[in-house]
């Protein structure tokens, strides 16, 4: 997950499903602030609907995320209206009267909308992520990969490893008389627990199923996401991380252990945390669709009173002229005269509604269909919300909420929980048998590798710090083992890389037909911070774009420079928080080293950097290079 925060602002858009109109395409994750009804000035930038399913006080992410420090100071300046009610009369009819909020609030949610399309204003909303059929730069499917002028240096790199190989095979043997030396690190790897290791990771995701039972809860009516729901998901994974970190602890295991065990733990806190929220907020918008489809049969079965005289004095206060009022309910281009969102002085159909509505005088039979129109429209958006990216309505919420969705979920190569990913034909099994051995290949070159060359030099620290041996005398030691561990670390940090998202994620991609292989961009080009971090892992990148990013924006009124230093600095927690499970103490190195990209990313923007792709290149190595020596040298010494 390092580096894998910054270039939050950027994320790749797609034209969502057809709406009435072009702001109640909502993303993912933030969508319950999608139907806030907030007054609309010049340069805002949110979108707009109606208010009875405002954001609720978690996971929000993706929708709403500007304009949020002006919130208070626009809502001050906003007009109360008398809202309607519908009054039951005698014989089952009905008579439309004032204080119903729902009717008010999809009024006021349409007349927005419209108003803003009247305005001409463009609005940049985040929008879902982008799942495409495509594979990873180094896959032999991948067409481009062995046409690439480069592609000799991939060939040169996996030579030069296995005559490194060869050559430490040579040294082991003319030691120890065998090849393969004395392996400390393959023996703490099988020989101690390892039983009590697959038990425990076991367990870990079989107790992710708790988030489909909450879910089953929620969509049952037992328990709502907004009032408790959220909040017994976010108890659920403290607990869930806290008792792995602390079995971990109490089992004593060694750092292969630790590292596997804490590392699972978190991808899979990921996976809970996206499904839960998710499901979460689709939770609210089924419970907003039951609510308006009461309302609508309930003006199904209303009495209407006679229309006006064109002259009487209710004519202009409350009549309308239902033939325009099918704006309301189609989508047009989003341009058009630019009319004020001050309704009370505005000349325009939507005016005219408001100023019904405000009069507290019973409606007629055209209005009422105006009404029946509205809350149609709405129940579109809610249902395309609930489809997601579904193809089919067998997808969408809450039919998702299966055992074998959640299985698949889980198993699937990304963070971000979707109702449907683009999917291949079929699984070619050569394939996940060739990137199954390029795993076990790559893992193993990383045992021999770490065993030659990074296992001698901490074993060499720790004697020193067990023989006694005074900080200040360590640190004299310093220089040495910095440079000691430089190559090492970069080969064990590229291969990490390669078997990760490489080898394992194109594995399980194959086994699930998921066809999205975009796991991560050209990193090694990378001419900035922030565009390293955006293209070394992209699905933890997408989770934290997603679910921290805008949702700290859209649930907790933070401007993109505070999301993007919480983004940041939860990142950095995580991390420190891995390092302490590992050597056992807080020393808060690679929490500095991960605030310090924030600067970083900026100076790659300054005038000294701008346009000088070389040099940001080469100061992106020389971090990448020197980062990992130095920070585990200081943990070893200090």
């Amino acid at each position: 997950m390092a580096n894998a925060l910054d270039g939050l602002d950027t994320l790749t858009g797609r034209d969502g499903s057809w709406t009435p109109d072009t702001d109640s395409n909502t993303s993912d994750g933030d969508k319950s602030s999608a139907f806030e009804s907030e007054p609309k000035e010049e340069e805002e930038e949110e979108a707009a609907s109606s208010g009875s399913t405002t954001a609720i006080p978690s996971d929000n992410s993706d929708t709403q995320y500007h304009g949020r420090q002006d919130t208070g100071h626009k809502r001050s300046r906003r007009r109360k209206s008398i809202q309607i009610i519908i009054k039951e009369a005698n014989k089952g009819k009905y008579t439309l009267t004032a204080n119903d909020p729902e009717f008010q609030a999809i009024l006021q949610s349409s007349m927005e909308r419209e108003a803003a399309r009247l305005s001409g204003k463009t609005r940049n909303r985040i929008r879902d992520l982008v799942f495409t059929r495509q594979f990873t730069t180094f896959d032999r499917q991948n067409p481009l990969a062995s046409q690439s002028p480069f592609h000799g240096f991939f060939t040169l790199f996996w030579l030069a490893m296995a005559l490194l190989l060869c050559k430490i095979a040579a040294q082991n043997y003319r030691n120890s008389n065998s090849v393969f030396g004395k392996a400390e690190i393959l023996h703490l790897m099988v020989d101690r627990d390892l039983f009590w290791l697959l038990v425990t990771d076991g367990s870990m995701v079989f107790a992710t199923s708790f988030g489909y039972f909450l879910q089953r809860a929620i969509a049952n009516d037992y328990l709502t996401w907004n009032r408790s729901g959220w909040i017994i998901q976010s108890l659920w994974q403290v607990f869930f991380t806290g008792i792995v970190i602390w079995v971990s602890f109490y089992r004593e295991w060694p750092w292969t252990h630790t590292v596997f065990i804490v590392l699972h733990d978190m991808t899979l806190l990921m996976k809970q945390h996206s499904y839960a929220f998710y499901n979460g907020y689709l939770s609210r918008v089924l419970r907003r669709r039951k609510l308006l489809a009461q309302k609508l049969q309930q003006l199904e079965s209303m009495e209407a009173r006679e229309t006006p005289v064109p002259n009487s004095p209710d004519a202009h206060a409350s009549g309308i002229d239902t033939s325009t009022l099918d704006h309301l309910t189609h989508r047009r281009p989003n341009i058009g005269p630019r009319y004020s969102t001050n309704l009370s002085t505005e000349h325009s159909e939507i005016a005219t509604v408001a100023k019904a509505i405000e009069g507290g005088e019973p409606l007629n039979k055209e209005q009422i269909q105006a009404f029946n129109r509205l809350i149609n429209t709405e129940i579109t958006i809610l249902d395309e919300e609930l489809r997601g990216k579904s193809t089919t309505v067998d997808k969408a919420y809450p039919k998702n909420l299966t055992l074998a969705n959640l299985v698949d979920w889980t198993c699937l190569p990304t963070l971000v929980y979707e109702l449907e990913y683009p999917r291949q034909e079929r699984i070619n099994w050569w394939y996940v048998a060739e990137k199954s051995a390029a795993t076990l290949g790559v893992i193993w070159i990383m045992i021999i590798l770490s065993q030659a060359y990074i296992y001698p030099v901490v074993i060499e620290t720790v004697r020193q710090k067990e023989a006694g041996m005074t900080l200040d005398e360590r640190w004299k030691q310093f220089p040495w083992v910095l440079f000691d561990m430089l190559f090492p670390l970069l080969l064990e940090q590229l291969l990490a890389w390669y078997v990760i998202w490489e080898c394992l994620l194109n594995v399980l991609a194959e086994v699930t037909r998921f066809a999205d292989r975009g796991f991560y961009g050209d990193w090694w080009n990378s001419v900035s911070w922030d565009q390293y971090a955006r293209d070394w892992n992209r699905p933890v990148h997408s989770f934290l774009l997603r679910h921290v990013y805008h949702s700290s924006i859209s649930a907790f009124r933070l401007s993109k420079t505070s999301a993007t230093f919480a983004t940041f600095l939860l990142s950095a927690v995580v991390h420190e928080l891995v390092m302490f499970c590992l050597f056992k103490k807080v020393r808060g190195y690679l929490f500095a080293s991960q605030l310090s990209q924030i600067p970083l990313a900026a100076l790659s923007k300054t005038r000294l950097m701008k346009g000088r792709d070389t040099l940001g290149n080469l100061v992106f190595w020389i971090g990448l290079f020197i980062g990992p020596s130095l920070i585990t040298s200081l943990y070893l010494i200090v």
